[in-house]
Parts: C-alpha cells; structure tokens; sequence
C-alpha cells in the first residue's frame, strides 16, 4: 500500500487489456459503478445460478471457503497467541488454558499464521478473478464480509490497542483527564493491568470523539474487558459500512473499477486482521474520510467538511485532507480563484469549528489532545522513513567508531522528513487547486506519505491514504505492489501485538512469502513446482490411414 497509484487512468497491462477487449460472458460481466450502492453491487446473474447465491454475486465458492477457514484458525489461534488477558475469566480453570502458555502458545501460534496464509491465498484468488473481471463488486463483498465474521469475535489480533481504548475511556469516567497523564492513574484492576507497558504513561493521542466513544462503551460493559473488546469492535464497524457504502461513488469520480477496490482496500488483510481483527480507531477514521469526501465531490460540502472534521476528532491525521476538500467546492464558486478559495476556506473552517467545538463539549474534555499528539513519536521502528533513515545512518557511523548516541541521528532525520513531507504537501495542495476528484486523488496522495514520512508508523496507518485511493485506476502491477506490501505489514507484528521488524530473519521469509503471492496474482505456479507432462496426440488406427471403413 506504499505504492503511489497513476493520477491518470493507466492503460492495463497486455493481459488485462486483452480480457476487457474480450466480451463478457452472462454472468461474469463487472457491475456498473454508480452512487447507489445496491447496484454498484449487483452483478448479471448467470441464467444457471438461481436464488441466494445469485443475490450474493456469484462468489467462487474455493476463495469463499478457504478465507473463512484461515480466519477461523487466527481466531482460535488468537485465544492462545492473540492479545489476550493477564488474567482470562473464561479460559482459566477450563483445558483451553493450555493454549496460552509453553508447547500449547507455540501451538496456537503455528494456527494463527497458518490461518494468516489461507487468507492471504484466498485473497490472491479473488484478485485474479477481479483482475479477469469474472467477479463483481458483489462478490468481493462476499468474501469479505465472510472473512471478518470470525473477526468480530476473536481476541485482539498482532495489537493490544482495544485495551488502552478502555483504559482512556475509564479514565474521565473516574475523574481523571485523558489527555493529562497515562492510564497508570488508574488504580490497579483489570483496566489498568492489560494496557501494554508501553502505554501505561502516556497520555492518550485520540480526539474528542474517540474519546466520548470510548467513555460510551466503558459505561455500558465496565471492567469486563472482554465484553468492552467486542463492544468497541463493533462501534469500529461502523467505520466498514461507511467505508464499503462511499467506495461506489469514490469509484465514479476518481475513474477505478469497484471490484478492483473493495479488493484492494476491503477484502486486504489488512483491513480483515489488522483493522477489523484488531480492532483500530483507524477503522472509524476511514469511514468518515470515505464518505465525508464523497459527499464533497457530490456537492453536499458542508455536509462532507463536517464527517471529515468527526474523522479529525478521531484522529488529527486526517484533518490533512480538509485543505484538499476546500479546493473541491471553491471550483463550484464564481470568481477569481483566489476569492474562491478564502470564501470556501472561510465557509469549512465555520463548519469545522461548529462540530470540532461539539465534539468537545459532548466529550467533556479540553484541548490538550494538541501536545498529546507528540505521544506516538516514542515508537523507534523503520516503517518510518524518516526514523528508518535516522537508524541506517546511525548503525553505519556506530559500526568503525562507536560509543555514538541514536538518539540525534534520529532527531535529526526525523525534522528533515517532517520539512519534506510539509513542502510535498503544499506543492500538492498548489497543483489541487482546480478542485474536482484531483484534489482528493492528491489528498489520498499526501496522506501515505504522512504514514511514510511521520516520526512513527505502525502497519495500519496506510490505510489513511487508501481510504481515498482505492478508488483509482490500478493496473496489474501496481496490484501486486499492493500484495507484497500488504502481506509484509500484516506480519511486521507478532500475534501478541510485539513488534517483529527487528527479528530480521523471520522479515526475510515473509518478505520471500509475500513476493511468492503478488507473483501468484498473475501466475498461477509461481514457483513452477508442477510437472506437466506434453500431450500427445492418440494415433490413428491404420484403417483409417488407409482411408478403410472401420469394422463395427
């Protein structure tokens, strides 16, 4: 997903280009996209298939099957190697809890990838009949919603994030401010003791309205953290449908195919394990950005401004597409450009301060959010560009002398990522100016590269910027760039939630499996492991050489 898709439409590969000049058979034709999401999700029925099926778009029941089987083996592996409870009210005292410790966690481990693997097959598979356009929109829907079903409720999935979303939500709900200290104020109990010791004093980075969802759902499950894990899942969900119901009309405006887009940001396991099976607030950030700007695009400014500011008071990184959004409705003004722009400006900011300021007050908090955003730059790890740059330079002046400090190496390229990632930003809000589905292609553009260039990146973060981007055209290639990407940051963790992108062995061998998987999207024996023998044709018997009449 760190790939930067074409602004243009990009001309498909020769493979590609020959299945769209072919004409499509009843049944396998690719469904229109049009805003109204029903029929961007149908597709011809074929005249054999009757009932159900048909209303489920046709899906190839192998992929089906075999990515539902893979996400239950990381929900049962999850029990045991996910992120699970310290102390787990359930599974204590009962055989399961085996599962979680010695010979029975490595067993349950083992389960989880091999469950990761048929997901990321399965995946793959859809991909070539999306890319053969012999399945529509509906069909990947199917598949994915089948996938993330036993996501709803498996434990934590390579995070123990849902456990600090409880925490903060405790956290004004006994009278301490979210944004002033970490969940360590909490006093001792199961809140406080499943929160990662990473984040036990930091205060939290969220906004308003994650925090008010948050003191929302501790007040209806309390300390059961199971019950609160499950609870904040589904709310995140709410981000999905969104998501899925703004994609057809993004499609529309940006030029993409929408089976090629719920495949590449729907049906990715990113979003199945790590967003959904996570979960993550980013899930929530999606939607409203998704919609939010298609509503922009569809006319319905303030409408648009006002979903995007809700995104914002998730999380402030998505406030990097407002600017882009001004664009598309001072475009619609009459004027000289620039007057355009300050009265559109002026307009989405009074909408922005109305609902921001809502939001606040609706969640009882101040503004101290603002220096808490600083919270995550305490992640060291090389998703980051600049803080990958930082230690690159750092281990190679370290190695002959010796003895020197990471910590300015690292300072140091992180300020120089920050200049760039600003200078890049506004050179692309300059060329946005006209408006229209460019100006929300660049703010899709803009916020990868703030996943890419900020001083800390965890995996889930790129998906900020394909919540806009899965819209667009994608040729074949750029679709296995996405393949190894993603299946490279869905594994950069360890089921517990640990960080693995120091274990520099086990980075080898995913990265070899994720390459095996974008070339199988285009090759169906990448490894040219099978052995086909030449056929040969059956000789004629020698009457019929002849020319003689057989006998009967």
């Amino acid at each position: 997903m760190t790939s930067q898709p074409q602004l243009s439409t990009t001309p498909a590969e020769a493979p590609e280009a020959a299945l769209r000049a072919a004409p499509a058979t009843p049944g396998k034709a690719v469904d229109s996209t049009t805003d109204m999401l029903e029929s961007a999700l149908s597709a011809p029925p074929s005249p054999t298939t009757r009932g159900w099926w048909r209303l489920l778009g046709n899906p190839r029941p192998k992929p089906l099957l075999l990515g539902f089987l893979g996400s239950l083996l990381l929900a049962f592996g999850g029990l045991g190697a996910g992120g699970v409870l310290v102390h787990d009210p359930i599974l204590e005292g009962t055989p399961l809890a085996a599962w979680r410790f010695g010979h029975g966690y490595d067993l349950a481990v083992m389960v989880v990838y091999l469950g990761l693997a048929l997901v990321v097959w399965a995946w793959v598979l859809v991909g070539r009949e999306v890319l053969a356009r012999r399945a529509g929109g509906r069909a990947v829907l199917t598949n994915a919603a089948l996938w993330m079903l036993p996501m709803l409720v498996t434990p934590p999935l390579f995070t123990r994030d849902p456990f600090s979303y409880l925490a903060q939500g405790t956290m004004p709900l006994l009278g301490f401010d979210p944004y002033g200290g970490g969940p360590d104020a909490l006093p001792p109990g199961p809140v406080l003791d499943n929160v990662h010791w990473f984040w036990q004093d930091t205060p939290t980075p969220y906004g308003p309205l994650f925090i008010l969802i948050a003191k929302g759902v501790v007040s209806v499950t309390g300390t059961n953290m199971i019950a609160g894990v499950l609870l904040m899942r589904a709310v995140m969900v709410v981000g999905l449908v969104l998501f899925v119901a703004a994609l057809p009309g993004l499609v529309r405006h940006l030029g993409g195919r929408l089976p090629v887009a719920l495949w590449v940001a729907v049906a990715n396991p990113v979003m199945v394990v790590h967003l959904v099976g996570g979960p993550h607030n980013d899930l929530l950030l999606v939607g409203l950005l998704a919609m939010g700007s298609l509503l922009v695009l569809n006319r319905q400014h303030a409408a648009g401004i006002a979903l995007v500011t809700m995104a914002m008071a998730v999380k402030a990184t998505a406030g990097v597409a407002l600017p882009f959004l001004v664009l598309v409705w001072a475009a619609r003004l009459t004027g000289p450009q620039r007057t355009r722009i300050i009265k559109a400006g002026a307009a989405g900011f009074g909408v922005f301060l109305v609902v921001f300021t809502a939001c606040t007050v609706a969640a009882k908090v101040g503004l101290g959010w603002l220096p808490a955003l600083s919270a995550p730059s305490s992640i060291v790890n090389w998703l980051s560009l600049s803080t990958g740059s930082g230690e690159l330079i750092f281990n190679i002046f370290s190695w002959p002398i010796g003895g020197l400090p990471k910590t300015p190496f690292i300072t140091v390229t992180r300020i120089i990522g920050g200049v760039a990632l600003l200078v890049i930003g506004v050179r692309q809000w300059r060329a946005a100016r006209d408006g229209g589905a460019d100006a929300v292609r660049r703010a899709g553009i803009v916020l990868l590269l703030v996943a890419l260039l900020s001083p800390a990146t965890l995996p889930w973060y790129y998906a900020w910027g394909m919540a806009l981007l899965a819209g667009v055209a994608w040729s074949a290639r750029q679709m296995q760039i996405v393949i190894f990407v993603s299946c490279f940051l869905v594994i950069s963790y360890f089921p517990s939630g640990e960080a693995a992108l120091y274990a520099f062995g086990y980075l080898l061998v995913v990265m070899a499996g994720a390459l095996v998987a974008a070339i199988s999207l285009r090759r169906e024996d990448p490894l040219r492991l099978r052995t086909k023998r030449p056929e040969r044709a059956p000789a004629p018997a020698p009457r019929e050489l002849a020319g003689a009449e057989p006998q009967a």
